[in-house]
């Protein structure tokens, strides 16, 4: 005979907790994966997880607003003719026209123009109007090839070969049917309508010594002129890193598992890649074995959202950061003003990730017109580039607390981790020892 005390309130599981419930359901009764946006919403170590060691006696700090800290940087200076210079190490992430709608695009390029800074294209080509207000623009070229073609190659002022996306490494994109509209579906040589997927590797190289060769037929279309720049996910990125260099890439993006998608499968965006925290060591150690680190420059994101993370993340070692999913959220995604449109969509403001269905009531992640009107590029750029100035501000005033004249001198001897799994992440000492876990002679 069983006794439950009724004063004792019954417990839910924690394994089977009710989101599981409620996807075993969604799955039993649909028999399809789950297909969201966005990037990951498990909690994982991130640079929360550290602080800064800002300076008293043994460092001596900068004066506030009268002594100079510097934060442009210079991308691309290994091979191009035309490296590009950017007054902030704040960029903005590949996000393509289809997955967001063109108002957003303009509003992107708008914004990171004001900023001094780059915007990048996403699958899909280049539209004229994020060209003409992007005054440094990145062209990705993806495994689709969706939109490519050598003018494009040529108008940029960068090329990112994507090899792999934090969201998603080893897996490809997808854009429904209900967001490839007529001008979506000429820029793609797609049918209007008809559900797309990217591939997951690029048809033509299998490998480090192929992508070796497309660098060079990339250089060659434009007269050796533009950055090279090669995109992983964050897997492996000692190894990743240390190939990318070998190809001859000038610049090295890594992904990490924070960094978000415009859709593809949930159990993929949750349970593939490594946290943003645990790549940036091992990518920056590759580069000083090579002898190539601030040569060849690294461009770290994936859940970057303050200026206390661009900080931390160029003290791990990085020469700049991307932005994606805060940028839209700069830009209007997600506005609480919308909140009874996305009640009526089952979700509510913060939460609402199914950017693919084309439904977004900000207009942002839609190709619907109506939708897509709501966004004022103009208003949205400005504040973009008013988020972006906080961000670079903000980096400037932990910099100079920390005694440095330039983002770059910043060092992960700035550093301390508030956990074990932080501290073994980012390889900096637990905050009030000088150990962490693998540390050499302990």
């Amino acid at each position: 005979m069983s006794y439950h005390n009724p004063h004792t309130p019954p417990r839910k599981s924690a394994t089977f907790d009710d989101a599981t419930l409620a996807e075993i359901r969604r799955a039993a009764a649909t028999g399809i994966y789950d297909i969201r946006g966005a990037g990951t919403k498990r909690k994982v170590p991130h640079f929360d997880d550290l602080l800064f060691l800002g300076a008293s006696i043994s460092r001596y700090p900068l004066e506030g607003y009268r002594e100079k800290c510097d934060t442009t940087v210079t991308l691309g200076t290994r091979f191009a003719k035309k490296p590009i210079t950017l007054k902030t190490p704040i960029t903005i992430a590949g996000m393509s026209f289809g997955a967001l709608s063109g108002n957003a695009k303009e509003a992107l390029g708008r914004g990171a123009t004001i900023a001094g800074t780059s915007t990048t294209t996403g699958d899909g080509g280049m539209t004229d109007e994020e060209r003409g207000h992007s005054q440094t623009l990145v062209y990705q070229y993806l495994p689709s090839r969706y939109g490519m073609n050598p003018k494009d190659l040529r108008r940029a002022d960068a090329i990112e070969i994507v090899v792999g996306q934090g969201a998603k490494p080893g897996g490809g994109g997808m854009l429904l049917g209900q967001k490839i509209s007529d001008r979506v579906a000429n820029m793609r040589n797609l049918p209007k309508g008809i559900d797309q997927r990217s591939a997951c590797r690029h048809p033509d190289w299998t490998g480090p010594d192929d992508l070796e060769i497309k660098i060079l037929e990339l250089r060659e279309i434009t007269d050796w002129e533009k950055p090279i720049y090669i995109k992983v996910g964050g897997a492996r990125p000692y190894y990743d890193t240390a190939l990318a260099v070998k190809a001859g890439a000038d610049v090295v993006v890594l992904d990490g598992m924070q960094g978000g998608t415009a859709a593809t499968q949930d159990v993929f965006i949750e349970n593939v890649g490594m946290p943003t925290l645990a790549c940036i060591r091992p990518a920056v150690q590759a580069l000083q074995d090579l002898g190539m680190h601030r040569k060849v420059q690294l461009i770290v994101s994936g859940g970057i959202r303050s200026g206390a993370d661009v900080a931390k993340a160029m003290a791990l070692g990085a020469d700049a950061v991307a932005i994606g999913t805060a940028a839209l959220v700069a830009i209007g995604d997600n506005d609480p003003k919308w909140e009874a449109e996305y009640q009526k969509l089952g979700t509510t403001a913060g939460a609402y990730d199914d950017w693919h269905e084309g439904k977004d009531p900000a207009g942002i992640t839609t190709q619907d017109p109506e939708l897509a009107a709501r966004l004022d590029p103009v208003a949205a750029g400005r504040r973009l580039a008013n988020y972006l100035k906080v961000m670079t501000l903000e980096a400037q005033t932990i910099a100079r607390a920390c005694g440095k004249n330039h983002l770059h001198n910043l060092e992960p001897e700035d550093l301390c981790a508030l956990t074990m799994e932080a501290a073994a992440m980012a390889q900096v000492p637990l905050a009030g020892t000088s150990w962490y876990p693998g540390k050499a002679g302990f």
